[in-house]
């Protein structure tokens, strides 16, 4: 019995697979569109004309995957370094970094909003973790002159026991990163004692007081400070 070896025809509606080329993922496709468009996608970021995806699958057609392009096209314009480019700027730029109409005021209220609301998230955000940092510092400071026992102190607290030495150690390195107080005292100098010229000013010779001019009379009608 002998083997058919002939090559078996592909299927009439199996469907192409992409090309070996194409960019799969957003970071290819970032690396691909910065070669292809340097103008548009090099150096600081522009805004980029309407249906931009359709241009680019015309412009290069089988360079990307769909789902790569629409994902590097999605975290270009959500980037905060873009949405800053579009509240500053008057025209959309095309492939070639040529001027693809007016930006329109309605999308640069828009870029402004969503720069106030990211900023306030991190503002909330770095407030929230000073929060917490004030709190592992009070807690670092009452485990330290504290004389009840451990799970006395941890229900006080309200902390897990399996938590306390985690938080303790990162209150320690957290009070170690903080910048060294300095005294008060040491910024303003040594206080003067009694009888002696403050520190920084010469006192003056006996010399110079002897030259000084001597205090005439007071003038008639107003009165002596020294008898109030």
């Amino acid at each position: 019995m002998s083997e058919d070896n002939s090559p078996t025809p592909p299927a009439a509606n199996a469907p192409n697979p992409p090309s070996p080329a194409a960019a799969g993922d957003a970071q290819q496709a970032a690396a691909l569109l910065k070669r292809l468009f340097p103008a548009l996608f090099s150096g600081a970021p522009k805004p980029i004309m309407l249906k931009v995806q359709a241009a680019i699958e015309a412009r290069a057609p089988g360079q990307f995957t769909k789902k790569a392009l629409s994902t590097f096209l999605a975290r270009h314009t959500g980037s905060t370094s873009y949405l800053l480019a579009l509240t500053r700027a008057e025209q959309r730029f095309d492939l070639d970094g040529q001027p693809a109409g007016p930006l329109s005021a309605e999308h640069r209220e828009a870029a402004k909003k969503l720069l106030a609301e990211r900023r306030e998230r991190v503002r909330a955000r770095e407030q929230e973790m000073e929060t917490a940092r004030r709190w592992r510092l009070d807690l670092l400071h009452d485990h330290e002159s504290t004389r009840l026992s451990r799970a006395n102190f941890c229900a006080l607290k309200n902390v897990p026991e399996a938590q306390l030495d985690a938080l303790l150690a990162q209150a320690r390195e957290e009070r170690q990163a903080q910048p060294p107080r300095q005294d008060i005292a040491a910024r303003r100098g040594p206080a003067a004692r009694p009888g002696q010229a403050a520190p920084g000013k010469p006192r003056e010779s006996r010399e110079r007081r002897d030259q000084r001019a001597p205090r005439g009379p007071r003038p008639p009608g107003k009165p002596d400070d020294s008898a109030r």
